[in-house]
């Protein structure tokens, strides 16, 4: 069993809301935010679920230095902003040499790479930016916040696929108990948004076609699901010791209890159908925080809307937890943000948590057959939930639960 740590501070920047208190009222309402985009217009998929704010207005908010970022760095730098200033932190007086930064991204700066390669090929290498590289490598959003926040510590930028958000939190579990730092700024950010990445994703068959009904077309464990609505956001927490949380008289929001890593092994793309690598993750990550399946309240599911994968995940859920601990899905309001999803959905479940409420599932009106779980659905549960895990699944096969306990 390895010590828990705090959650004591948390940012979102999401479909559903420029902050995390508009992101929570949004879920909590359970209306989908996917609608037409300019992006992909033209294209057999032609919506998606972005952020209600423009690159200018975004660029405001981070400053001076928002020119030279890609739209995923603005994204995660903003977050990460919200989610210090949420613990309580200063940047200008903390010890940044005891500060780790882990940020995850599934995709990189696509928007970004996808136009300087429209430069190249239409006006030659002279007029292709000199900010190309550093803006579309994926790990410069993580280090676009270490220099915002003067965090000199461990800096990392996992990159697990659809996983890398909860990768990110977990990795930065195991700095704080290691001793590697004080404080760990941890989650992931994705604009993604592209015309290949959603022709991409519209080839290998895992996009929602319901181009006529765009906020309905995530539905998580549906009986009619067809596939997933491509979005952005970010999602940050910081964790500390809860030692030293308690000495700073910090606000502890929840505390993460476990964490739990394996891989199929199965193929590129698709879960195993069995799910016995997420099983074997869920299992792991309830070991390493000390519990049984049954102290289970609440699973907050990867739930991406796709008849494979929400297929597994419903049969994960049935077998390992049969007691039928309340089910949400954050993808039916917010879309799937890919890399960033598994930091988005670990910040709700802290909300649960807090709150004492589970978001219902969007447009989920007749679930899939056979699926045994309990699904909170039309409108918000108030349900005291003191432990509650949050499934990430990621192509390649990566597997990720996180345990979190209330305060």
């Amino acid at each position: 069993m390895t010590d828990p740590v705090a959650v004591t501070g948390l940012g979102l920047v999401t479909p559903a809301g420029e902050d995390a208190d508009a992101t929570w009222d949004g879920v909590c309402r359970g209306a989908g935010t996917a609608s037409r985009d300019p992006a992909p217009a033209g294209l057999p998929v032609d919506f998606s679920c972005r952020v209600p704010l423009s690159r200018d207005a975004l660029d405001r908010r981070v400053g001076r230095t928002a020119w030279r970022m890609s739209r995923n760095a603005v994204l995660a730098v903003l977050a990460a902003r919200e989610a210090v200033h949420d613990a309580g932190l200063d940047p200008r007086t903390w010890d940044g040499e005891r500060v780790a930064v882990v940020i995850g991204c599934g995709m990189g700066a696509g928007a970004e790479r996808e136009e300087q390669a429209g430069r190249l090929r239409e006006l030659g290498a002279d007029m292709v930016s000199a900010l190309t590289v550093p803006q579309i490598i994926p790990n410069m959003a993580a280090g676009e916040v270490s220099i915002d926040l003067g965090a000199r510590g461990p800096g990392l930028a996992p990159a697990t696929a659809c996983a890398s958000g909860a990768t990110a939190v977990a990795v930065a579990r195991d700095l704080l108990v290691s001793g590697r730092c004080d404080v760990a700024v941890a989650g992931a950010t994705e604009a993604a948004v592209t015309p290949l990445t959603v022709a991409g994703f519209w080839r290998a068959g895992t996009l929602s076609r319901r181009t006529g009904e765009p906020t309905g077309a995530s539905r998580p464990f549906a009986a009619d699901r067809d596939g997933f609505v491509l979005a952005e956001g970010a999602g940050v927490v910081v964790l500390e010791r809860t030692g030293d949380a308690a000495a700073r008289g910090a606000r502890v929001r929840a505390r993460l209890v476990g964490c739990g890593s394996t891989s199929d092994a199965h193929h590129p793309t698709a879960p195993a159908p069995d799910a016995r690598g997420a099983e074997a993750a869920l299992r792991t990550a309830l070991a390493d925080a000390g519990l049984s399946p049954r102290d289970v309240d609440h699973v907050n599911a990867h739930g991406t809307s796709t008849p494979l994968g929400d297929a597994a995940e419903a049969a994960l859920i049935t077998r390992v937890l049969p007691h039928r601990p309340s089910v949400t899905a954050p993808k039916g309001v917010l879309g799937h943000s890919l890399g960033a999803a598994g930091a988005v959905e670990a910040a709700l479940t802290v909300l649960t948590l807090q709150h004492g409420t589970v978001p219902p599932v969007a447009n989920l009106d007749t679930p899939a057959p056979g699926f045994d779980i309990d699904c909170v659905t039309e409108e918000p549960r108030r349900q005291d939930v003191r432990t509650a895990v949050s499934h990430s699944f990621g192509f390649g096969g990566h597997n990720v639960v996180l345990v979190l306990a209330k305060a």
